[in-house]
């Protein structure tokens, strides 16, 4: 009898230990200060994230999603160098082998007509200390740049100007990476705003890339429509699975995939985690409550993404605010 009921007790003890780790919760905004272009990562129980600040580089840091409301935070970068100080935009952490990078743009106080990618290097933690590894080689304006891998290659894919997409449209670049500072080959164009749904607001824009890779296919996720709309939002290219991913015609544009919902405007510049077991794929975003779009007063959001029965990402819609939401598993 007392057998029984020790396995009783301990068979609730055990369910409702189980129970509390499902029951892991959060709610967005995870930073309503600041919290444009956000990247996420999770690593060795820790989760890390960077936004926009427009002035340096913030790293905050928790052991669940909702405690980066309120996790330590740290500046990694700050600089007073004329070329590289101020409108630092879209920080992203990058692990290269490794060790962690961060890939940020920014450039002179006077205007933004000089952004240019930078590079921050640091070591086998997010929390170590970050030093400034230089300027990406591209040969013009450049902005937003990520980390993409297809067959053991690596390759750097930003926002552009390109005079060649006649109305000198605001593009998707590609260029080869020989390091993780250096780019290599030549400039090409990836994707230009030729649909409508990349046309709204002030001028038409592709930026915000972010590489997802998924059961052997390979898409890179986008942000288009000027960022001040309200009608910015996320669309993603799809690799063909073979040939140079630096041709064009290697990739194919969606349709437009995430959009404004539940008291969300201007949802995109994403980002892409795993879950702390491993077993889901979550979504960094922005958004704003601005009906009428913002590109300064900007929330920073995540939410679990599924899969469409073709393997591509189904990006599903906004929460709304403060809702109450199960967090990523493993928690």
């Amino acid at each position: 009898m007392k057998i029984s009921n020790f396995i009783s007790v301990s068979l609730v003890a055990l369910l409702s230990s189980v129970s509390y780790v499902q029951a892991a919760t959060y709610s967005n905004p995870l930073e309503p200060r600041n919290g444009g272009d956000p990247s996420i990562v999770w690593h060795a129980g820790w989760y890390y994230m960077t936004s926009t600040t427009w002035g340096d580089v913030r790293l905050r840091r928790a052991k669940t999603l909702n405690g980066l409301k309120t996790g330590e935070s740290k500046i990694i970068y700050q600089s007073n160098e004329p070329s590289r100080c101020c409108n630092v935009w879209a920080p992203e952490l990058h692990n290269v082998g490794g060790t962690w990078h961060v890939y940020f743009s920014a450039g002179t106080r006077a205007n933004t007509d000089n952004q240019r990618s930078q590079v921050l290097k640091g070591g086998a933690n997010p929390w170590d200390e970050f030093r400034f590894a230089g300027t990406l080689n591209t040969p013009n304006w450049a902005i937003d740049g990520t980390r993409l891998t297809i067959d053991n290659k690596n390759y750097f894919v930003y926002s552009c100007w390109r005079s060649d997409t006649v109305t000198n449209l605001q593009s998707l670049c590609i260029s080869l990476m020989s390091s993780p500072t250096t780019l290599t080959g030549g400039e090409f164009l990836l994707s230009s705003p030729t649909a409508d749904w990349e046309r709204f607001g002030d001028f038409p824009v592709n930026e915000g890339p972010f590489a997802l890779y998924h059961g052997g296919k390979t898409f890179i996720s986008f942000s288009a429509s000027f960022c001040g709309s309200p009608q910015y939002s996320l669309g993603y290219l799809t690799y063909r699975g073979s040939g140079d991913p630096r041709q064009k015609s290697n990739w194919k544009k969606s349709g437009r995939q995430f959009t404004a919902a539940n008291g969300n405007f201007g949802t995109g510049h994403n980002s892409f985690f795993t879950s702390p077991d491993g077993t889901e794929t979550w979504m960094a975003y922005h958004s704003t409550p601005n009906a009428a779009g913002s590109c300064g007063d900007r929330f920073a959001n995540a939410k679990k993404i599924d899969w469409n029965p073709d393997g591509s990402p189904k990006l599903g819609s906004a929460p709304a605010a403060n809702q109450n939401l199960a967090g990523p598993r493993g928690e």
